[in-house]
């Protein structure tokens, strides 16, 4: 390609970036080589647009690092025609309008060029009516260019720059500032002359603190939405007191609001200092199209902004999500070694599993009736207390009291009995309900001495305040259940403690392969002795450099899955031995053996082939894992008869 520099990310040719702003007008690139349509269309369009001429295709391709508003193509000429001009050119700069003006020899052929290539217009040379047609179209393309180089542009600081920019260039004004509206505030969001290089963006200076527009005009464009211009600004009197306009003494002003959706969204101020009335009619107009479609990409850059903060912070969130998962994954499968170890070892201590359950059910209890009466307490006891006389206080806090002494071991039968004795003397005391306040206080453990307690009973919330009393009382037994319950459980997994040893270091230590599995053996002797016969042939290794902890879990559960393979009668052959770089550690048993079918799955995690109840399926998955993380290998073999689990653990280069 003859022309400009590929992007880096987009792949597409990029222009060379001014970095001075200038008056310039919207640039046009003409390509024709007929030279008389060349002047003749320079002459007709150099007041409105700046002109490039270019007389052949490869001329026009080397011109590209200019930025064009539109180009305008003839598609008959030697060398690259205007059909080839057109491909590159769009291939490079997608969204520049290309307009075709050539002579064709009959409207078919015109109708297929468009339809194949899409120009952004088509003009017939021959038309009698080509040149204004031409100029027409030309300005609908230089609008349609501007308003796609806005509402392309996501970054909120960049489009800033490029409105200034694009306002500057095409009102012919040497200073220009877009002042954003932000809750009825006015703030400096973005300003540029065509004396410095760069456009100041992002400001957000409230106007009135800043020196760059007369605040007399702003405000009254503000208020009424209309825009003002002023030809010689310096000699108007309508301004005349504005500090700004005296001051700066500015020749050619306009001053126009932004208003988007019905809401004041901003306004757009320039000025020309060099020529008076440089602000025309037609310029207002494509002033006021420019500021329609900045309105409109301002908001998406705004929404586009959000939207990566919150991309951002999702992606934070996302990353810092990762790494939980990643840490919670690895405790997890410390978790699941714990899990299945004991899960392995449980069936040694008879009736563990209710033990442990007993006491966890109690305490699921008491925290269930802590926080039931805890919500119900907290939003009855203020309510109460501000009902209640001081005196009637102390009575109901001397009945919780009392409810906190309760008598305990009463059968039901007992507390039957002391129903009825309550609700003789509440009716013999004429209290209302009597049958209902003897049920609670018999739940509260309050049976007699009750004649303290009456005043309460005899109150409208009489019901309130027993039922806050018996929350209150509740919560005092709930604890004390809670306590007597984790005790309990805190002796059972004491009791547990030999049996379910690991090592939180996480450090690799030498360990005797031999004495790991022989001490797994010791914990299944009672179970090996009513049928299975164990046949040992070790080689002498030395230690390896290893996780005991977790190997012992491997052993484990190989162990176990023998012995319930083999319907616990069978024989078990446990082999030691070294083979190159590797400790192999193999388990052969007399089982039914792996059927083909589930063989390729027995190392899925959760599968498994054991009736429910037996099995969680989740043995076989974790002994590979620590296989693996041993940067060994596990292989299985299986026949009716013979079924062999088969570890190796690397010696030299673990």
């Amino acid at each position: 390609m003859p022309f400009g520099k590929y992007d880096r990310l987009s792949g597409k040719r990029r222009r060379k970036k001014t970095d001075a702003l200038s008056t310039k007008k919207p640039l046009v690139l003409i390509v024709d080589d007929d030279p008389g349509i060349r002047e003749s269309l320079e002459f007709m369009l150099q007041k409105k647009y700046g002109i490039r001429l270019c007389a052949n295709g490869e001329e026009a391709l080397k011109q590209l690092d200019e930025e064009f508003s539109v180009a305008v193509l003839d598609i008959k000429m030697p060398g690259k025609n205007g059909l080839e001009v057109y491909e590159e050119m769009k291939a490079a700069f997608p969204n520049l309008p290309i307009i075709f003006y050539s002579a064709y020899q009959d409207i078919l052929e015109g109708v297929k060029l468009n339809l194949k290539y899409k120009p952004f217009g088509h003009i017939d040379k021959n038309s009698d009516n080509d040149i204004q047609e031409l100029l027409d179209t030309l300005e609908r393309a230089v609008k349609h260019y501007t308003q796609q180089t806005l509402s392309q542009e996501v970054d909120l600081a960049r489009l800033l720059e490029k409105i200034i920019r694009i306002v500057i260039e095409n009102a012919g004004a040497t200073t220009g500032v877009l002042v954003g509206c932000d809750n009825g505030s006015l703030l400096i969001q973005a300003k540029g002359d065509v004396t410095q290089k760069e456009i100041q963006t992002m400001q957000g200076t409230p106007i009135t603190e800043s020196q760059d527009i007369p605040l007399s005009v702003a405000d009254y464009v503000a208020k009424t939405r209309t825009p003002v211009i002023l030809n010689d600004a310096s000699h108007d009197d309508t301004y005349a007191d504005d500090t700004y306009i005296r001051t700066k003494q500015p020749k050619s002003l306009l001053c126009l609001p932004i208003v988007h959706r019905g809401r004041l969204t901003g306004l757009l101020y320039l000025e020309n200092n060099l020529t008076a009335g440089a602000f025309t009619p037609d310029r207002l107009e494509l002033l006021k199209m420019l500021s329609s479609q900045a309105a409109i990409s301002i908001e998406n850059a705004g929404l586009y902004a959000n939207l990566e903060e919150n991309v951002r912070e999702r992606t934070t969130e996302l990353t810092q999500a990762n790494e939980e998962i990643v840490r919670l994954n690895e405790k997890l499968r410390t978790e699941l070694i714990r899990a299945e170890k004991m899960a392995n070892l449980g069936h040694l201590i008879a009736g563990i599993a209710h033990e442990i359950n007993t006491p966890l059910g109690a305490i699921r209890a008491s925290v269930d009736n802590v926080s039931d009466a805890l919500v119900e307490t907290l939003e009855q006891l203020p309510g109460l207390f501000q009902s209640l006389p001081e005196d009637l206080q102390k009575v109901f806090l001397s009945l919780v009291g009392r409810s906190m002494r309760r008598e305990t071991g009463l059968t039901a039968r007992e507390e039957r009995k002391l129903k009825r004795k309550l609700i003789r003397m509440l009716e013999e005391q004429d209290v209302d309900d009597a049958d209902d306040i003897a049920d609670t206080l018999t739940d509260m453990g309050v049976y007699n001495d009750i004649d303290t307690f009456l005043p309460i009973f005899r109150i409208a919330e009489n019901q309130l305040a027993l039922q806050t009393a018996y929350n209150l009382s509740s919560l005092q037994r709930s604890i004390q259940n809670i306590a007597v319950a984790t005790d309990r459980a805190a002796k059972v997994v004491s009791a547990l403690k030999n049996y379910a040893r690991y090592d939180e270091s996480g450090d690799r230590v030498e360990s005797d392969l031999t004495k790991g599995i022989e001490m797994v053996l010791t914990l299944y002797q009672n179970q090996l002795k009513r049928g299975v016969e164990v046949i040992r042939n070790y080689e002498e290794l030395p230690p390896i450099l290893c996780y005991p902890d977790e190997l012992n879990q491997v052993w484990t559960n190989l162990i176990h899955n023998a012995i319930q393979a083999m319907d616990n009668k069978g024989t078990l052959r446990i082999d030691i031995r070294r083979e190159e770089d590797w400790a192999v550690v193999m388990f052969t048993d007399s089982g039914k053996g792996v059927p083909d079918e589930v063989r390729e799955r027995i190392f899925e995690p959760f599968f498994t082939t054991k009736p429910a109840g037996e099995g969680s399926g989740l043995g076989l998955d974790i002994v590979r894992k620590i296989v693996e993380k041993h940067k060994g290998q596990i292989r299985v073999e299986s026949e009716p008869g013979r079924t062999r689990f088969s570890v190796f653990l690397s010696v030299d280069r673990f």
